[in-house]
């Protein structure tokens, strides 16, 4: 599941006209605290990776970007939401503001109801001003395009999307402007080639993909992530009895475990947001 729900999004937490936008503390490398939108001018991302071999770029570089209760839940009652806090809602914001394409998989676009990727008009003005299309693609990975046009999405003509699969059949009654990549006939989903073709077709240089577990781990997987944006939040959410815990990575295990590397750490309420680089063999 994605951070936080991303349509008919929860109400920024009562914030008055002179309040601002959340500070958050930096405790490594340490620095003055900064707002989100100043977190992600300085993130430095490349427009897209070449797998780190010096030559031509074939994929977008790709951020994982997700929230975790301490115990390791990245849902409460189906929702990610109540999870983060108004400085993780603002982050959340942010980093779409500085992304080419925003990746969601199929039972998370259903689960959420995403609406257009950026509704607020400042950020699109931003995301003008930083010379960046409008509005983000809309990447959605779906098996079987079982997706009804009247998700919000889809149902808005000013969303761009782009449908990642391996099914030969087309929405229908879409309002939105949708594109396809497909498999060959008869072949399963190249993810990997899935992602150079959204680089080369699409132009998407950066790609902020918002889960869920399933689509975390078939990216992982197959090496397709290069960063780790976790939120860890001060929650214990346990798990009922009879509930399977879902967690960020689920379908997939990793023996040898993935290695990470911290880049930078910030804190908000006792919320730790970690910048994470993912070590590609």
């Amino acid at each position: 599941m994605p951070k936080r729900p991303a349509t008919t999004p929860p109400k920024r937490p009562s914030v008055t006209p002179d309040q601002g936008p959340v500070l958050f503390k930096r405790l490594h490398p340490p620095g003055a605290p900064l707002s989100a939108l100043d977190f992600v001018e300085q993130l430095g991302l490349p427009r897209a990776t070449d797998e780190h071999s010096g030559g031509t770029p074939t994929r977008p570089y790709t951020l994982l970007n997700m929230v975790s209760t301490a115990d390791g839940r990245v849902t409460i009652k189906g929702r990610s939401g109540p999870i983060g806090n108004r400085a993780d809602y603002e982050l959340f914001h942010a980093l779409r503001t500085v992304a080419d394409g925003v990746m969601i998989g199929a039972g998370t676009l259903r689960t959420e109801r995403y609406n257009r990727i950026v509704d607020d008009p400042d950020e699109r003005a931003l995301r003008l001003a930083r010379g960046l299309q409008e509005e983000p693609c809309a990447c959605l990975l779906s098996r079987h395009l079982d997706l009804s046009p009247e998700i919000p999405l889809l149902a808005d003509p000013a969303a761009r999307v782009v449908i990642i699969t391996p099914s030969d059949a087309r929405l229908l009654d879409c309002a939105a402007r949708v594109d396809y990549i497909r498999s060959a006939p008869g072949q399963p989903l190249d993810l990997r080639a899935a992602m150079s073709e959204l680089h080369e077709r699409f132009a998407i240089g950066v790609l902020l993909c918002e889960g869920g577990p399933h689509l975390n781990a078939e990216l992982f997987a197959q090496g397709l992530i290069d960063e780790l944006l976790l939120t860890l939040s001060p929650k214990l959410a346990g798990t009922p009895p009879g509930e399977q815990l879902l967690l960020m990575i689920a379908g997939a295990s990793f023996d040898p475990p993935l290695e990470l590397e911290l880049i930078s750490l910030l804190e908000s309420e006792s919320h730790l947001f970690l910048r994470y680089r993912v070590a590609h063999s």
